[in-house]
């Protein structure tokens, strides 16, 4: 399976998972939250220890941060231009990342309920 891990306490981020959700060309990604039993169990699988960025699991290979968002785009309607900020150096690409990260918890949410088969595609313990 294919995971996006997010921050399951930020609005942000899961206005982020939202917009996956709306623009994915199919149903490419399952969702969890960093804080939940899948998320810390993939972290430690894949020896992911910045639990701060974003985590996309793509064919057994963990990404994060300005990674993790530009694989996220290959299976996205409409975006497919972003990936063009492959190009740019990734340190460069990964400040950017950090600056919204740190500044993601204070940026306006939307809301959204998804759907019977996209809540199928979460997996969260409760």
């Amino acid at each position: 399976m294919n995971f996006v891990l997010f921050d399951g306490d930020c609005s942000f981020c899961q206005v982020n998972v939202q917009f996956i959700l709306r623009f994915e060309r199919s149903a490419y990604f399952h969702f969890a939250s960093l804080q939940s039993e899948v998320g810390q169990a993939l972290c430690e699988r894949y020896d992911i220890t910045d639990t701060t960025s974003v985590v996309v699991i793509d064919q057994n290979k963990a990404y994060t941060k300005s990674d993790a968002a530009l694989q996220i785009t290959k299976h996205l309607r409409y975006f497919w231009v972003l990936r063009g900020l492959g190009i740019v150096p990734r340190f460069l690409r990964d400040i950017v990342y950090e600056v919204i990260a740190i500044n993601r918890k204070h940026l306006p949410g939307a809301c959204l309920v998804p759907t019977a088969t996209q809540r199928a595609r979460f997996h969260e313990k409760r």
